[in-house]
């Protein structure tokens, strides 16, 4: 099953929606290596959301849906009702 998740760096105070068919820690943990990219530029990323069990259609659909939005308070909103 794919997941799709918001990552949040404070270095850069800036928030990152990807999804992933792989483990999320191992996600993370290759968004916190040094690599070409978005998320090459820092080092911090931790999880704020978490959404699972999509196919990988539906997990592609729902990252383009939530980085169409373009509002950090629209994303901030969804990780408030994801920590309650």
């Amino acid at each position: 099953m794919f997941k799709v998740y918001i990552l949040f760096s404070k270095i850069l105070d800036r928030y990152y929606t990807g999804f992933t068919g792989d483990e999320i820690n191992e996600r993370i943990r290759r968004h916190n290596s040094n690599h070409r990219g978005f998320t090459g530029t820092a080092n911090d990323w931790t999880l704020k959301c978490l959404e699972e069990n999509f196919t990988e259609q539906q997990a592609r659909s729902r990252e383009r849906e939530i980085k169409n939005w373009k509002s950090r308070k629209r994303i901030e909103e969804l990780i408030r009702k994801y920590k309650t």
